[in-house]
């Protein structure tokens, strides 16, 4: 068996593993497109937990995206400040939002579902502070289109399972894992990912002694360093 096809049956047996530990997430809209673009941005350098309170936050002191782009810059950062880097995420907020009333007419993302799949990620990126990783949320979550987000979490088990090396970027995780399984499966496996790494794989700490994926973990065999050394 060649080295890719070692990878392939590797990733096919992480996925299968991980649905018997955590089921088969069936995919759904979590939020609204334009909902989801915001809840990026705020989800950048800081926790779930936050990001989530700082929407929460948002959403409760501007009812709609008119009195969020007419608020004051500094107003709106007070609003999110429980996100961190709030003074960042406000302007570029305020300048995506903009942007797509003057391109669309409409508060409205669902172009972005018709569009060719590389041109609705080149327009997402085109947006000042989202990334391949937020674009392929918004893709994913919003219009299921085949895209694997990778977070810390997958990051970090990408390379301790050796589905990567330690040097790979997030971005090129994300070109090796949508290579490695069937685009139906890249919801399920990513939140299953992102479960255990939560649960199970954590950057501090990983529970090995209980891991369902030790038998194909190169960080557990030994042959791997561990990437993303717990910081003290």
């Amino acid at each position: 068996m060649s080295s890719d096809d070692r990878l392939h049956a590797k990733a096919q047996a992480i996925y299968r593993l991980l649905v018997e530990e955590y089921g088969q997430p069936a995919w759904r809209r979590h939020y609204d497109p334009l909902s989801e673009l915001v809840l990026t941005f705020l989800s950048q350098n800081t926790s779930d937990v936050n990001s989530h309170r700082a929407f929460e936050q948002l959403k409760a002191r501007y009812p709609t995206w008119e009195a969020v782009v007419a608020a004051p810059t500094e107003e709106l950062a007070a609003a999110i400040r429980s996100g961190g880097l709030a003074d960042i995420k406000a302007p570029r907020i305020q300048e995506a939002l903009q942007r797509i009333l003057e391109e669309r007419g409409a508060f409205d993302l669902d172009f972005l579902a018709d569009l060719p799949l590389e041109e609705a990620k080149g327009w997402l990126t085109s947006l000042q502070g989202i990334g391949p990783k937020s674009a392929a949320i918004v893709l994913l979550f919003c219009f299921g289109r085949p895209v694997f987000p990778v977070d810390t979490h997958i990051h970090r088990l990408s390379q301790r399972l050796g589905i990567v090396s330690p040097e790979t970027s997030r971005e090129q995780a994300q070109a090796v894992w949508e290579a490695l399984v069937p685009a139906e499966v890249y919801y399920p496996l990513h939140l299953n990912l992102i479960t255990h790494g939560r649960r199970v794989c954590r950057a501090r700490d990983p529970l090995c002694p209980i891991c369902a994926l030790q038998a194909h973990c190169d960080w557990y065999a030994g042959t791997v360093p561990p990437p993303h050394a717990a910081k003290r």
